[in-house]
């Protein structure tokens, strides 16, 4: 009786240190209770019973999609958009792991978390883009398509999630207080990287090359040769750019967890992640006029869709990278963050473009999002900010665990 009490203080004890952050569960709640959390509640209120009405009456009556336009936004914002933002970890891991600039310490567990949550969070959005979306694991085990792009994307998918695994776990395990397993998956990370840079590199292209097959249904001033290129320098730049920006935002919000990183550091080192950037969009830049060169397509500029075509190039990449430039020229970081948002903006119109308004450009029938293809969208990057912040809030994610400190 005594030993089956203590094991039920002590199983009591570790619910309320791990999960409700040393508080009782009534005090949690009470700490629960603010605008944003109240925001999050009501988006998942109404988006989630939209969720369950897809899954269970089809894409029929809940979104706009159809044979003509099978693409809507969950393929242009939740996987596109998403993929290439959640390059962060790819982008900050190899430069630690590989180029050994160890500097960036502070950026690693943070970026890979969020590369993490983004690729499970794209599988997610995907579940509910597919018509039989119970057939998801097929390519893994039924079927295998050894000649589909589609096929080399399900697996690379499914083998970077757990290369992001493996080098998001040291925080899980220290957090559990599993040391040996901390300490062999800190060994393997290195291994992980090595490997997933071969396999980010290849489903990053490999979403561009999608489009290659499609070439008289997208639009010439999108359509080229070199978008497996496009995609994965867009998707480095992303990666830069979403580190900068989500690194000031955790700064901000995560105060306490972030307050003995110093600052001085912390803008040096977000200069030189601009650098990388401006770099970056200049080379996509010209990639992008060899492409229009090479496609002799000059003359579609001076066409409705060429405005809107300058416009993404103008505003979402030849700006951002003049005020990465200027950024790093004058040591500015605060330009560099708010230019890290704009060359987020910039990808995120790329993909919608090259995925939905110039994708089937000359059809007749074009496409709109209905209004619970929306709410869907909305209620996923609502769930994977949740699971962020949860996570942040309880593992050593924004600083150092005091119990491993010294072996980092």
């Amino acid at each position: 009786m005594q030993k089956n009490m203590t094991e039920k203080a002590d199983s009591s004890s570790w619910v309320r240190k791990k999960i409700f952050m040393g508080m009782t569960f009534r005090e949690y709640l009470k700490s629960c209770v603010t605008l944003t959390n109240g925001i999050a509640a009501l988006i998942l209120i109404v988006s989630v019973p939209v969720m369950i009405y897809r899954l269970v009456y089809g894409l029929g009556p809940s979104t706009n999609l159809s044979d003509t336009n099978p693409w809507g936004i969950w393929i242009g914002i939740d996987v596109l958009s998403g993929i290439a933002l959640a390059a962060g970890g790819l982008v900050i891991g190899t430069a630690y792991y590989l180029f050994g600039m160890k500097e960036y310490h502070h950026f690693v567990r943070p970026a890979i978390l969020t590369s993490l949550l983004g690729y499970l969070f794209a599988v997610l959005g995907l579940l509910f883009d597919l018509g039989r979306y119970y057939r998801l694991p097929y390519p893994m085990v039924v079927s295998f398509g050894l000649s589909s792009i589609m096929f080399l994307i399900a697996w690379h998918f499914a083998l970077y999630i757990m290369v992001l695994f493996v080098e998001w776990s040291p925080a899980l395990w220290e957090w559990l207080n599993m040391r040996k397993a901390r300490q062999w998956f800190s060994r393997m990370a290195v291994w992980a990287t090595v490997f997933g840079v071969i396999i980010a590199g290849g489903h990053q292209s490999a979403l561009g090359a999608l489009f290659l097959i499609a070439p008289g249904k997208l639009h010439p001033l999108w359509y080229s040769e070199l978008l497996p290129l496009y995609f994965l320098i867009s998707a480095i730049i992303a990666g830069l750019s979403i580190v900068i920006f989500e690194s000031a935002l955790t700064r901000r919000i995560f105060t306490e967890k972030v307050e003995h990183f110093d600052s001085g550091r912390f803008d040096r080192l977000t200069i030189s992640l601009g650098k990388a950037s401006s770099a970056a969009l200049f080379t996509y830049f010209f990639l992008k006029l060899l492409g229009l060169a090479h496609a002799h397509t000059w003359p579609l500029l001076s066409t409705p869709y060429g405005f809107w075509f300058l416009f993404e190039m103008l505003a979402c990449v030849l700006l951002p990278a003049f005020l990465f430039a200027y950024g790093v020229r004058y040591r500015n970081a605060k330009v560099t963050r708010w230019t890290a948002l704009l060359a987020i903006t910039g990808i995120v119109l790329n993909r919608v473009n090259t995925s939905i308004i110039a994708f089937n450009w000359n059809a007749p029938e074009r496409y709109y999002p209905l209004w619970s293809e929306v709410v869907i969208t909305v209620g996923i990057i609502t769930m994977a900010v949740i699971a962020f912040r949860w996570i942040v809030n309880r593992m050593a994610i924004l600083h150092e665990h005091p119990d491993y400190e010294s072996s980092h």
